[in-house]
């Protein structure tokens, strides 16, 4: 009998490794939902273990047995909280973090995991289909750390935490004369306005096949820089989740995390031409200025961005990997 095998060289995305003097921590993640934070968040981790559930992310192997163990809850605005285990039980505390879930992706390849191990943070650089790179908190490394696989397209969820945002600035503009870049801008808001304010799953077929009814549409635009999309990552080592962005307001929700009140935000932060557009759903504690801002409008936000890969959103990431 013959025994063909198969050896597929499976390569994991390039590694830096942080120790516990370079990694930040979440002190400022949780002062985003609190100023009493020795109070609340030992009580909230006491009250997210009560319904708590295991993410998968990539693995459907999860169990109680493994070394480590990622508790969250099954929320829009919940707790990730990191458990060594031992003999299936609880051994000791590692970490947790306040995490926002999102609907928004986009197909992305990791090129670089900034991690520390014992604390379970990550940070991962992504490559987009167009090249764009986003670096974003990883909310799943605890489970999917060993099964990241370099070249390998992912469907990427897009989350933040907004430690300030507020109407853009509206007072400097400037003149666009280029014909395709007039089309785009055109094209985009009129598909964009004709489907609810929201961002079309084919947004790209559909403004290749936009047409121009009159020249009016096509005469040069003043564009308002506060009303450009923008994102800028950070350059500290470890720290390049932390972001500045602007983008449009594109949906507004009201939720609640542990009893405090949250408006999530999704804005589009980025919209290239022939490129799937980068849009963020953003948590913001309910004040009266967050309340203000309404869908359309444009803002900018210091986000804390965050990034969560699983695997039953993986089917279009391996179509378009297919296709290129």
């Amino acid at each position: 009998m013959t025994i063909n095998y198969q050896y597929k060289n499976i390569q994991s995305p390039t590694k830096i490794t942080l120790t516990d003097e370079q990694s930040a921590g979440h002190a400022d993640h949780w002062s985003i939902l609190t100023d009493d934070m020795s109070h609340d968040v030992p009580e909230w981790l006491q009250k997210m273990i009560e319904k708590a559930a295991m993410p998968k992310g990539l693995n459907n192997n999860v169990s109680a047995q493994d070394s480590c163990l990622l508790l969250s809850e099954d929320q829009p605005c919940h707790i990730n909280q990191v458990l060594a285990m031992k003999n299936g039980k609880p051994e000791c505390f590692i970490n947790a973090y306040p995490c926002v879930d999102s609907p928004y992706g986009l197909n992305c390849k990791i090129e670089r995991i900034i991690a520390n191990d014992n604390s379970h943070d990550a940070v991962l650089r992504l490559r987009t289909a167009d090249g764009s790179i986003i670096y974003a908190f990883d909310q799943l490394y605890t489970t999917n750390r060993h099964l990241y696989q370099r070249d390998t397209s992912y469907f990427v969820n897009f989350s933040a935490w907004a430690h300030e945002i507020k109407l853009s600035e509206q007072n400097e503009v400037i003149m666009v004369e280029d014909q395709e870049a007039i089309r785009y801008h055109r094209a985009f808001n009129d598909i964009v306005a004709a489907n609810d304010g929201k961002v079309p799953d084919d947004l790209q077929e559909q403004i290749k096949e936009w047409k121009p009814e009159t020249k009016e549409q096509m005469a040069p635009v003043e564009i308002n820089l506060g009303h450009m999309c923008a994102y800028l990552f950070g350059d500290t080592l470890g720290q390049e989740d932390e972001a500045w962005c602007q983008g449009q307001v594109l949906g507004k929700q009201e939720t609640v995390f542990n009893d405090k009140s949250i408006i999530l935000f999704d804005v589009v932060v980025l919209r290239e031409q022939d490129a799937d557009p980068f849009v963020i759903r953003i948590g913001a504690l309910n004040t009266p200025e967050t309340a203000s801002i309404k869908v359309h409008d444009y803002v900018q936000a210091n986000v804390w961005l965050q990034a969560a890969i699983y695997k039953e959103n993986q089917q279009s990431a391996a179509q378009q990997s297919k296709a290129s």
